[in-house]
């Protein structure tokens, strides 16, 4: 019995590596690493990469501001 498609097997890691790339950049964050990860392309995910301490605080600012 077929199943409906999860969203996740909908959503194109490149546009979503780009929306999330533009909204970090939106709050002055910039991730180098961030790609789409080409060993994985069935699970389509995006590598956030690493980041430097201070970068990870000032995303965790930005997060928690947007939650708010």
């Amino acid at each position: 019995m077929a199943t409906a498609p999860e969203l996740h097997d909908t959503v194109d890691p490149f546009t979503a590596m780009e929306s999330l790339r533009a909204a970090l950049d939106g709050v002055g964050i910039v991730l180098p690493s961030l790609a789409v990860d080409p060993a994985s392309p069935t699970l389509r995910l995006v590598d956030l990469g690493r980041v430097r301490a201070d970068v990870a605080l000032r995303l965790a600012d930005a997060l928690r501001g947007a939650a708010a």
